[in-house]
């Protein structure tokens, strides 16, 4: 797996790109498409004033403000990389800025709420290319950046029935300029596999480490003192955005709740086995799911290595 991203393109994708929000992905973006010379002017905009001046600190934008329409204005390309509840009342907001044949794309993991959201602002000529880049850390703001963020990830495309096939392919460009691989399919579906594959394993990771904290037999200095390698990688999972996961499930909350009920069932399955000592069933699922492993694996979306690859100083 490649550590670092390619040679700088010889001609720029587009003559303005303009990142709104700047936390984590719009920051590894900016980091990526600077280096790599993807606009010939890279404009951030963000509303937290402190945010904008760190930007401006670590300079990895040509133009910094926390002005939304003068930012977006004359883009070729706007994405908005802000929590998907917030998604509609930015596109109501920079409408009047757009110009004309501008693309108007975004990094949320729900995609049919973005497009329910989003389509409605967007005049005649603007085209909506939604997009979801299946990467990220715990770690949120403008410092948590970094420009090979993307690399070997997946990038899901899930523009709208009948939009522009050219701005869908410059929308690609960008992803795979990033280093992402790039699949298309609807939002619908989107959802429904995102919602299994990402959201459930959140919500899950966010229920047991609240669970740990408030069981009264056992105290919150003992659940930090003692955690095994298993609960200490639902608390890294658990410590991400709340602001964006509390989003996620308020605006997927179709599909998530569909595959808790399919995980309600299998749960209470497993739950007989352990009760009945059902060991050929809990042997059967546990080669299963470690199959799984090794497929993730095999496709390059994890590493080999013990301990997720984790560094650790020696004894």
């Amino acid at each position: 797996m490649p550590e670092r991203l390619g040679p700088a393109l010889p001609e720029p994708l587009f003559d303005r790109l303009t990142l709104v929000g700047i936390g984590l992905i719009g920051s590894s973006i900016a980091r990526a498409a600077r280096q790599l010379k993807l606009a010939r002017t890279l404009v951030a905009v963000d509303r937290d004033d402190a945010v904008v001046a760190r930007v401006r600190e670590l300079d990895f934008a040509d133009e910094v403000t926390t002005e939304l329409a003068a930012g977006v204005s004359g883009a070729d390309l706007v994405v908005l990389c802000v929590p998907v509840g917030a998604c509609g009342a930015v596109a109501e907001a920079m409408r009047p800025a757009l110009k004309p044949g501008a693309i108007v794309s975004d990094v949320g993991s729900v995609k049919g709420s973005v497009v329910a959201q989003v389509e409605p602002h967007l005049p005649d000529g603007v085209h909506l290319v939604p997009a979801h880049p299946v990467a990220g850390t715990e770690q949120s703001g403008p410092d948590a950046g970094f420009a090979t963020l993307f690399l070997n990830r997946w990038c899901i495309l899930t523009p709208p029935e009948g939009t522009d096939s050219a701005a869908v392919e410059r929308v690609r460009a960008l992803w795979e300029a990033l280093g992402s691989d790039v699949e298309v399919m609807s939002a619908q579906h989107h959802d429904l596999v995102l919602a299994i594959t990402s959201h459930v394993p959140h919500l899950i990771a966010y229920n047991i480490v609240g669970t740990a904290a408030d069981m009264e037999e056992v105290t919150q200095s003992e659940v930090i003192k003692f955690s095994a390698g298993g609960f200490r990688d639902f608390t890294r999972i658990a410590a991400s955005d709340p602001t964006m996961w509390r989003d996620v499930f308020l605006h997927n909350k179709e599909a998530v709740l569909e595959m808790l009920g399919r995980f309600n069932e299998d749960l209470a399955a497993l739950q007989r086995a352990i009760r009945w000592s059902d060991g050929e069933a809990l042997y059967s699922l546990f080669a299963r799911t470690r199959a799984i492993r090794r497929s993730i694996i095999s496709m390059g979306q994890e590493t080999p290595e013990p301990d997720f690859g984790r560094r650790h100083e020696p004894q």
